[in-house]
């Protein structure tokens, strides 16, 4: 409810602003429960990809997310999973939308995202490549300070440039001779 006193600008209800900060703390806590389809070891917010969550005057939440790269598979689902979390939360009225500047970048990954992938068996990403302007095309594998994520070993060799998803390459460790996917730096 807004109420207006004579001379002075309108002013919100406390209950209405107490209600709404409730409502956007369970919306929050809704989507940062949602896990990423390819990387089920992260939620999206450890992964980086959760921009936003807004709920707005009629109670609806917008949850904004950008896509790890462009044309990312995983986003009809991610979309889907993250309506079908907020419903399952009392958010009748959930829209995600796709923001795409800035670009996501392997920095965006927390911490313990970090912490999640090793643990999973994949080597996380290093810092992502500064650059500006124009990106130049390699046709070669890129070079990466990689970690086994078994044993620790930086001997690694790559096999291929795509493990189970565009976004991570496959390697060999050296040492332990067991194989192993790396996070793209991007």
């Amino acid at each position: 409810m807004v109420t207006a006193a004579l001379g002075r600008r309108p002013v919100l209800d406390r209950d209405r602003v107490l209600a709404r900060d409730r409502a956007l703390a369970r919306a929050r806590e809704a989507a940062c429960a949602v896990v990423d389809p390819e990387l089920p070891m992260l939620t999206l917010a450890d992964l980086g990809v959760l921009r936003d969550v807004a709920v707005d005057d009629d109670g609806g939440v917008v949850v904004a997310i950008t896509p790890t790269y462009s044309g990312c598979p995983a986003m009809a689902t991610m979309r889907d999973d993250l309506v079908r979390e907020l419903e399952a939360a009392g958010f009748a009225d959930a829209r995600v939308r796709v923001v795409l500047e800035p670009a996501w970048t392997t920095d965006w990954i927390t911490p313990a995202g970090r912490a999640a992938l090793a643990a999973a068996g994949i080597s996380p990403p290093g810092a992502a490549p500064r650059r500006s302007g124009p990106v130049p095309l390699q046709l070669v594998p890129a070079r990466r300070a990689v970690r086994c994520p078994r044993c620790g070993s930086g001997d690694a060799v790559v096999g291929s440039e795509f493990g189970s998803t565009p976004c991570k390459a496959l390697y060999r460790c050296l040492t332990c001779l067991e194989p192993f996917e790396h996070v793209k730096e991007i």
